[in-house]
């Protein structure tokens, strides 16, 4: 050590195992030597302590999945860059959870749901019902909302020759004339 410009060196993990020295970064911090795993040596000097910086390589998969999944997404503007940071490694490690623009919703693979219907022919007078007029402000903003929920996949559209047995009526509730 005399003729070291250091008062300390440092030797990798790696290198240290080669000779049967395991070093566990806990609590107490000790060290082991050799098959020995009982036996733990303490570190005396706490004063000096080593700032470890870990080198997270990126992935191209996440970084695909922060470009194009979470380019709408907004994030709370007072989450910290680590908690951001944390929120996202969590979206990526179940992005299989939830409904993209490939897979919509009703369309995740793994999350199948059987509906049994338990309305029999001849269905109730409650389903059938015959239609409402009804008035063209309504017509305009149930045309919007269908439209929408046709582009995201929740509806879809039904032919004249295709057989439908059951359908939902739509009701338009106006809150304050919206």
């Amino acid at each position: 050590m005399e003729n070291c410009s250091s008062n300390h060196f440092i030797l990798g993990n790696d290198c240290l195992s080669i000779y049967g020295i395991d070093i566990s970064n806990q609590k107490n911090k000790y060290f082991t030597i050799g098959d020995n795993k009982r036996q733990k040596f303490g570190f005396f000097n706490d004063k000096k302590q080593i700032t470890v910086i870990k080198n997270e390589e990126k992935s191209p998969e996440k970084d695909f999945f922060i470009a194009e999944q979470l380019k709408e997404a907004e994030f709370l503007h007072e989450l910290t860059e680590k908690m951001k940071e944390k929120l996202i490694d969590l979206l990526f490690q179940y992005k299989n959870a939830f409904a993209t623009d490939k897979e919509p919703l009703g369309s995740i693979i793994g999350h199948e749901v059987d509906i049994i219907l338990n309305v029999k022919n001849p269905y109730p007078p409650l389903l059938r019902r015959p239609a409402y007029t009804d008035i063209p402000r309504a017509r305009e903003a149930l045309e919007v909302h269908i439209k929408e929920f046709i582009d995201l996949g929740v509806l879809r559209k039904v032919g004249h020759n295709e057989q439908v047995e059951v359908t939902t009526p739509v009701i338009i509730v106006w809150n304050n004339g919206k």
